[in-house]
């Protein structure tokens, strides 16, 4: 696996925690972050799904969390200083398809199996024991814990954005309009 991917996925799960928090206890919390992470790691390995890959998307940048941030409607205000800024610096690593393809495993399981079985048979994760259990078998406590991130109605203008893309890339295209 490309330590590379690290801090893309790092970020957008704290991405996703922002806008859609966990509004339980700090259990709760940590649950929540365990899922954004496991969704946007099998996104982020769909995504980039070589070494390669992941180097070139380091290289280019994956974007940064604006067009996500005005989409939910998060309110970023601009850094006044330095130290302001490099207090928001970790933003410029979200990348907004991850972020779409994570909130799409998150409201479909059915979609979450197959991204599973997709990257598991990869380079990612090639020779590492794989743990999806709160992705793809979320408890009772997992889905409370993480309720507005799977909701698919409040996540829908996020997952919208990059879905179509995600259904070609698992051979899904035909899931369209589901």
């Amino acid at each position: 696996m490309s330590a590379a991917l690290s801090p893309l996925i790092a970020a957008t799960s704290q991405w996703l925690m922002l806008a859609f928090p966990s509004a339980g206890t700090a259990l709760d919390s940590a649950l929540a972050e365990v899922q954004a992470r496991q969704a946007v790691t099998v996104a982020a390995w769909l995504r980039y799904p070589t070494a390669i890959d992941a180097e070139l998307a380091v290289m280019a940048g994956p974007g940064g969390s604006g067009r996500l941030d005005r989409l939910t409607g998060l309110e970023i205000m601009e850094p006044a200083d330095e130290a302001e800024w490099l207090g928001h610096a970790w933003r410029t690593w979200v990348d907004e398809v991850v972020a779409s393809w994570a909130t799409c495993l998150l409201t479909d399981p059915d979609l979450a199996g197959g991204a599973v079985a997709a990257v598991t048979a990869g380079e990612h994760g090639d020779g590492l024991p794989l743990d999806f259990r709160r992705l793809l078998a979320p408890d009772a406590r997992d889905v409370r814990a993480a309720a507005l991130l799977r909701h698919p109605d409040l996540v829908s203008p996020v997952a919208a954005l990059h879905r179509a893309r995600l259904l070609g890339c698992l051979g899904q295209g035909e899931r369209l309009t589901a």
